[in-house]
């Protein structure tokens, strides 16, 4: 199969990974009415629609910096069907009986469809991560942190008034530990194949 081409809408992307105001306006501005008007006629209310906005900001927000979005269809499609999704995933925790997700497939882009499914898969990974570095001490935590965030482990012994030797072996547990509590999650074998 051959390699979608990049959508011109991908300057949505690269704007909210710059945290462009004008980028983001034009967001709200353009795309969020329909999402608000989706939500107010599906059982939510404006707080709920705006919530699941900020929410889906958030993580297109930590997807475009990790690079990991390259949108191939228009935003409006991808954006929409991300928060209904979402909102209809929100449906479904809180009321007993379950929800239909039932997209009208003729107004879907097969593209932005793939691309919600990516979303969704790299948020249920960014979630697990983030539930798995939160049972670290908090030690692991600064010295993995330090060293995302600073490359150079010289650097980070430095900051930590510690010796390159100790902050070397000090990430290397704590990522090991980190390691063995994500394979050993429940949803790992299913995010691992995705």
């Amino acid at each position: 199969m051959e390699k979608s081409k990049i959508h011109p809408d991908q300057k949505y992307i690269e704007g909210i990974a710059e945290n462009d105001s004008a980028i983001i306006r034009s967001i709200y501005k353009n795309f969020v009415p329909k999402v608000v008007f989706y939500i107010m006629n599906n059982s939510g209310d404006k707080d709920q629609a705006q919530d699941v906005v900020q929410e889906i900001m958030i993580l297109l927000f930590n997807q475009a910096k990790a690079n990991t979005l390259q949108l191939t269809c228009p935003f409006d499609a991808y954006f929409f069907l991300l928060c209904k999704r979402k909102w209809l995933n929100e449906l479904k925790k809180t009321s007993n009986k379950g929800v239909t997700i039932n997209e009208d497939f003729a107004s879907i882009n097969e593209s932005a469809l793939e691309l919600v499914e990516e979303t969704e898969q790299f948020d249920e990974k960014q979630q697990l991560f983030d539930t798995m570095f939160q049972k670290l001490g908090d030690k692991c935590q600064e010295v993995l942190k330090l060293s995302f965030a600073i490359k150079s482990m010289e650097e980070v012994a430095e900051k930590l008034n510690v010796t390159y030797g100790y902050v070397r072996k000090k990430k290397s547990l704590c990522i090991g530990q980190l390691t063995q509590w994500i394979q050993e999650a429940k949803n790992f074998k299913s995010l691992k194949n995705n």
